[in-house]
């Protein structure tokens, strides 16, 4: 993976998080609480996994465990 890669990576991650809570926020007008926080729940999981992912990615790179490749260099 390079840098790229790992921003693409960290827009979509964060994306989808913020789309759980749209599609929260938007099924509550039409559904019940409990459907709502439902249809909210698996994007959320996807979108906090992908992020913790990210997070001990950027650990191991910094530590010099897994590098993350710089196409520039």
């Amino acid at each position: 993976m390079d840098r790229s890669g790992f921003v693409k990576l960290a827009v979509i991650a964060l994306g989808l998080v913020v789309l759980s809570f749209f599609v929260r926020g938007i099924s509550r007008i039409v559904l019940s609480v409990e459907t709502a926080e439902l249809l909210q729940a698996p994007i959320a999981v996807v979108g906090f996994v992908l992020l913790v992912y990210l997070f001990v990615r950027a650990t191991l790179d910094y530590v010099g465990i897994w590098k993350i490749e710089n196409p520039d260099a």
